[in-house]
């Protein structure tokens, strides 16, 4: 197993951190690790919704409607 140190962490996350792990019934340290653990496992979005585009059959299907309005400067009297 890995180990990495956190220099410079704010008392106030720490003290989150503190409080987070009690409530979970867990040591400071294994509430980080399950942080980091979870946060490291989400999806990349980009790789999500390029995923979902082609069950569907690609950016190619769908229209984009043509963009006809005029912009204009904002008014602030």
């Amino acid at each position: 197993m890995s180990s990495i140190v956190v220099r410079g962490l704010d008392d106030a996350v720490k003290q989150q951190l503190a409080m987070q792990a009690k409530e979970h019934g867990r040591s400071m340290e294994a509430e980080v690790r399950h942080i980091l653990t979870k946060a490291s496992r989400r999806p990349h979005i980009g790789m999500a919704l390029l995923s979902v585009a082609q069950e569907v059959g690609g950016v190619d299907e769908l229209s984009v409607p043509a963009r006809d309005d005029v912009a204009r400067a904002a008014d602030f009297e």
